[in-house]
């Protein structure tokens, strides 16, 4: 009876094979995603021409970085000083950053502390400065003790609020997703500044709410952060779905760069995304290239 409920040679021989194809291919999955997960940021170009920019004026280059998710396992403070001295080697003019610094998730290993996690962000080194809005994760672990611990770095905090870079005005808004944005009170400080105008926010969902041709630098979509074969990205955390989950999309009403960002949420693993980092010349139409 029991010979009977055994499999027959070549039937153990199909199961054998099919169990080892499914072990390599559990081994091929997680080996793609840490390395997705911890590998060196990609470095993305483009350039973006600005109408209101100064006729003869210098083009200036950004690096756009976004959630940097600093917690173990994956974003550590010590990989984001490597991390900031790649931005450097690449020699911008301004560094903005949008938004979520920490990381609270339950899946980490380990959670810093605010000072622990910005720390690093005190080596970056552009001539026109380091310029920052909040995301929702720095809202959700403590906005006040992230901003206490920015105020011992260089770095200029954009709340609602706007900074002359250079021939550009940035303006900066508070975080979309969680509600504290206030594009009225961030277009009022920019109309006292003057120079070609760019929108940094955590989520690109600002776009289609801001002045029609505006450009909206940003991050928070993660890229979908775990993106399947043939499924594409599984969410991105917009209210518009993929319009705006990736990259640069140029919109009827205006353009969004969007990065992938640096670190993870959530889970502390990418699969088909890697981290990146922005590089964005912005000149005008008779900029010297």
């Amino acid at each position: 009876m029991l010979g009977r409920l055994l499999p027959s040679g070549r039937a153990r021989i199909v199961l054998i094979a099919l169990l080892i194809a499914l072990l390599a291919a559990f081994v091929f999955v997680a080996a793609k995603a840490w390395r997705d997960t911890l590998a060196d940021p990609v470095v993305r170009r483009t350039s973006v021409m600005l109408p209101d920019m100064a006729p003869g004026a210098d083009p200036v280059t950004l690096a756009l970085i976004s959630d940097i998710h600093v917690a173990g396992p994956d974003m550590p403070p010590e990989r984001l000083e490597r991390i900031v001295t790649q931005i450097n080697a690449l020699k911008p003019e301004a560094v903005l950053i949008a938004g979520d610094l920490i990381s609270e998730k339950k899946l980490g290993t380990k959670i810093y502390s605010a000072e622990a996690a910005v720390a690093p962000l005190a080596a970056l080194d552009a001539r026109l400065g380091t310029f920052l809005v909040p995301g929702n994760h720095d809202h959700w672990f403590g906005w006040p003790d992230l901003r206490r611990a920015l105020a011992k770095t260089p770095v200029t905090i954009l709340e609602n609020d706007a900074a002359q870079v250079g021939p550009l005005v940035i303006g900066g808004l508070d975080d979309e997703y969680t509600g504290h944005d206030d594009i009225a009170k961030t277009r009022a400080a920019m109309a006292k500044l003057e120079g070609a105008q760019v929108f940094l926010g955590h989520s690109p969902d600002s776009l289609p709410d801001l002045p029609e041709g505006s450009v909206v630098l940003a991050g928070h979509t993660h890229c979908g952060q775990i993106k399947l074969p043939l499924v594409g990205a599984i969410a991105t955390q917009s209210r518009y779905g993929k319009r705006f989950a990736c990259g640069r999309t140029d919109d009827p009403h205006g353009t969004a760069i969007v990065g992938a960002g640096l670190g993870t949420s959530v889970l502390p693993i990418r699969f088909g995304t890697q981290p990146e980092i922005w590089l964005i010349e912005l000149r005008g139409g008779g900029s010297r290239r």
